[in-house]
């Protein structure tokens, strides 16, 4: 599918998970398109919102966000602005926990209890028990009606190929949406994946759509 139809599959309110670490391993392009639709009102969910104007940063100026769900925002001051004036709610969770509740998500786990966070300002209304001596919080799945995903190379059946770091949250974020959509730098023929080389079957894609320009690491 081309990127054009593809984001026409983002709907107003929509969850949407979006793969990457910084500028690194998203779906560029399609950020940049959803960028210039009329699409509000998104809950976001991804590592973080960029920077100021590129990335997910492009779609905090535009005013496309009304939550976001993430690592750190320190990076997007534009993004602290818009939190402290009431206008954009930020919902911080430590990397890992945001790790595995996306991963939770995807395989059907209700909840699960990490230590990661007790006694802190994160985790002051969460739940906590008590377990063998420890106190540990407990952390909810995450869910999205829609992951935007960025992978090195597809078959056109559409198993996953990653490159190295830029693989980060996409396969996580791959299981745990209604619907995944991935921008990818090559799409091969089926049979020409070696099977080891595969992360995330086809089993978890709906849209390919072929990148125009090359990745930048």
């Amino acid at each position: 599918m081309e990127a054009e139809e593809a984001v026409k599959l983002v709907k107003p309110g929509d969850v949407v998970m979006i793969g990457g670490f910084g500028n690194i391993g998203n779906p560029k392009e399609l950020i940049d398109l959803i960028a210039e639709t009329d699409v509000r009102e998104l809950t976001v969910i991804a590592n973080d919102l960029g920077t100021p104007n590129v990335g997910l940063g492009r779609w905090v100026r535009n005013g496309k966000l009304k939550k976001a769900i993430g690592t750190y925002f320190t990076y997007n001051t534009e993004a602290a602005e818009l939190y402290f004036a009431g206008k954009l709610n930020l919902e911080m969770l430590p990397q890992g926990t945001f790790a595995e509740s996306i991963r939770a998500g995807g395989c059907g786990i209700g909840g699960f209890y990490t230590k990661v966070g007790v006694g802190t300002q994160l985790t002051e209304n969460c739940e906590t028990k008590n377990i063998d001596g420890q106190n540990y919080v407990l952390a909810y799945p995450l869910r999205a009606d829609v992951a935007i995903l960025h992978a090195k190379k597809a078959d056109k059946m559409g198993n996953l190929v990653y490159e190295r770091t830029a693989r980060n949250f996409n396969p996580l974020m791959a299981t745990a949406s209604s619907l995944t959509i991935v921008e990818v730098e090559e799409i091969v023929e089926v049979g020409q994946l070696s099977p080891e080389e595969i992360v995330t079957p086809y089993i978890y894609v709906d849209v390919l759509v072929p990148q125009k320009r090359g990745e930048v690491l």
